[in-house]
């Protein structure tokens, strides 16, 4: 098979599944068209259950990176911190891919797929209807379990204070900058997948993971996915959370006014945009023109 050091192999020659080495740009590319068109033909249940699936692993994504950074603003710098908060986070997108779920950002780009005139729009909107929806139960539902085990009283309240620090920081942004960063966040984890398309071990997949979902978590990019997890257990804490908890941390819920289940929808709506941006347009659409338009 023969390749230009510019543009890869020809896609329409390109054989997919063949040898072990990785595959190259455009031979991902005809395997994100092929996946695309999979994920817009799942049944609804079995796309629903995946959907809540990742975002009950978002979710322990998310934990793990909550925990990393209780305390740490004492002992780490703030980017030593941030960093280590990425990497652990990374477990959220590690279990998708390897373990098999349905993630509404990492589905952007089935925008590659719906592009090549493979997946109509409808099905491209239905898919990401249903994906949405069942990461938000998946997210929502693991926060409460969390909150249930009460994992925020751990560390002498540590772990509930940076609950609340992370998900107040979110909902404090404008919808201009939350935009912004919710299309830095998805063009990371869209080319985290996009990478694990060249991937053919599960250690590959891993490698191709952390490094830019590390850099989206150190950067203070937005996860609409991660933020149903978030912010949902900071508003939780602060209904249910236990007089003892208030009195050591030294504050009380009223501290908390801005912290709503409208501000979450808020910090959604703008979040949500700027994924489908980052990762359907800036990383799948730019993809299927290099790749795809000339099939």
């Amino acid at each position: 098979m023969s390749e230009t050091p510019d543009r890869g192999p020809d896609p329409d020659k390109a054989s997919v599944g063949e040898g072990m080495d990785a595959l190259m740009p455009a031979e991902m590319a005809v395997k994100a068209e092929r996946i695309g068109i999979a994920k817009a033909e799942l049944d609804f249940f079995s796309l629903f259950v995946l959907a809540v699936l990742a975002g009950a692993f978002i979710a322990f994504g998310a934990m793990f990176a909550t925990v990393a950074l209780a305390g740490a603003g004492d002992a780490l710098p703030y980017g030593v911190a941030r960093v280590i908060a990425g990497v652990v986070f990374s477990l959220g997108l590690i279990l998708v891919i390897v373990g098999g779920a349905e993630l509404f950002t990492g589905n952007a780009l089935i925008v590659m797929a719906w592009a090549a005139r493979h997946v109509s729009t409808a099905k491209l909107l239905r898919n990401w209807a249903i994906v949405f929806a069942g990461n938000a139960l998946g997210g929502v539902a693991t926060a409460a379990l969390i909150f249930g085990a009460a994992q925020y009283e751990f560390g002498g309240g540590a772990v509930g204070a940076a609950v609340l620090a992370i998900a107040e920081a979110k909902t404090e942004l404008g919808f201009g900058q939350a935009l912004a960063l919710g299309i830095l966040c998805n063009v990371l984890v869209c080319l985290a997948v996009w990478l694990c398309f060249s991937a053919r071990t599960t250690f590959g997949k891993i490698f191709a993971i952390v490094p830019p979902v590390a850099a989206f978590v150190a950067g203070g990019f937005e996860h609409s996915v991660a933020n149903m997890y978030f912010i949902p257990l900071a508003l939780f804490i602060k209904a249910g959370a236990s007089e003892s908890f208030w009195l050591g941390l030294g504050t009380s819920a009223a501290a908390f006014d801005g912290l709503t289940w409208l501000s979450l929808v808020l910090n959604l709506i703008p979040v949500t945009i700027g994924n489908v941006i980052g990762g359907g347009v800036l990383v799948g659409a730019v993809y299927w023109f290099v790749y795809l338009r000339r099939r």
